[in-house]
């Protein structure tokens, strides 16, 4: 289950930008650079969310994505058992990385409300690098276990064989994760996913939208998730690669020997 360490409107208003500002797109691409993370109100209209969208990413089709490249997160009830469409039920979403079964995930992903549940349907988000940061001195066993190469399998036949932190050179990780019933787990590292669970736990960030209101991620670092919802929820989604050049991944944490977790890792 989802529990929320943080209730967290700090957050949103933390790294909100004012997308009306002259300066609007200079702070999104330095918070994407800086954080992976920036917040965002006042996109009401689906021509809003695509224009915002497209002026920092190239938009890549879903397997559920509409004709114009935004997905609508919303409860089908036929789909809501299937597995591998949580997202598209009213339960919980457990945190993970948009695209996880892919060779390479999109590295941007933005969702928007365009509709609040009548209850729950909160959004959760978790910080890669921070994550990493605790994980690193509660059991640096499991963050060097859970680095080390194909090591998890996310996704079905046609998945993708992988580890939930990559290492880069430049002392850099990317997240991947999926906790679903297509996550796969080597018995080298299964011992150690209760670890980063528990990490998980106390790194989640809360967030309460209203329409118009979101969020755009770099999905190489922030983790995502949902509670579960009554109602009529609906959620606009986009993915893309950025029009900008973003290094691979995160900087890791100060304090955490660099070496050593490439060296074990490799």
């Amino acid at each position: 289950m989802c529990r929320a360490a943080d209730q967290s409107a700090g957050l949103f208003t933390e790294y909100y930008v004012d997308l009306a500002e002259p300066a609007a797109e200079a702070t999104v691409v330095q918070r994407l650079r800086d954080a992976g993370l920036v917040t965002f109100g006042g996109l009401a209209r689906r021509n809003e969310i695509i224009a915002f969208a497209s002026s920092v990413m190239a938009m890549t089709a879903h397997r559920d994505s509409d004709p114009d490249g935004l997905t609508t997160i919303r409860d089908i009830p036929r789909l809501r058992d299937l597995t591998g469409y949580s997202g598209l039920g009213r339960g919980e979403l457990l945190p993970h990385t948009d695209g996880s079964s892919l060779p390479e995930p999109p590295r941007l992903m933005m969702l928007v409300c365009e509709r609040p549940a009548d209850r729950g349907g909160e959004c959760l988000l978790i910080d890669g690098q921070r994550l990493h940061a605790d994980l690193s001195v509660q059991s640096q066993e499991a963050a060097v276990k859970l680095s080390q190469p194909r090591t998890a399998y996310f996704g079905a036949g046609n998945g993708h064989a992988t580890q939930v932190f990559t290492v880069h050179p430049g002392g850099r990780l990317s997240i991947r994760l999926r906790q679903d019933d297509l996550a796969h787990w080597s018995p080298v590292v299964a011992p150690y996913v209760p670890y980063l669970r528990d990490a998980i736990s106390r790194h989640q960030h809360r967030l309460t939208l209203t329409t118009g209101q979101g969020y755009l991620v770099d999905n190489h670092r922030w983790l995502h998730a949902r509670t579960g919802f009554s109602g009529d929820r609906r959620f606009l989604r986009a993915l893309g690669d950025p029009h900008i050049p973003l290094a691979p991944g995160f900087v890791i944490a100060a304090g955490i020997d660099v070496s050593q977790v490439a060296s074990e890792a490799a």
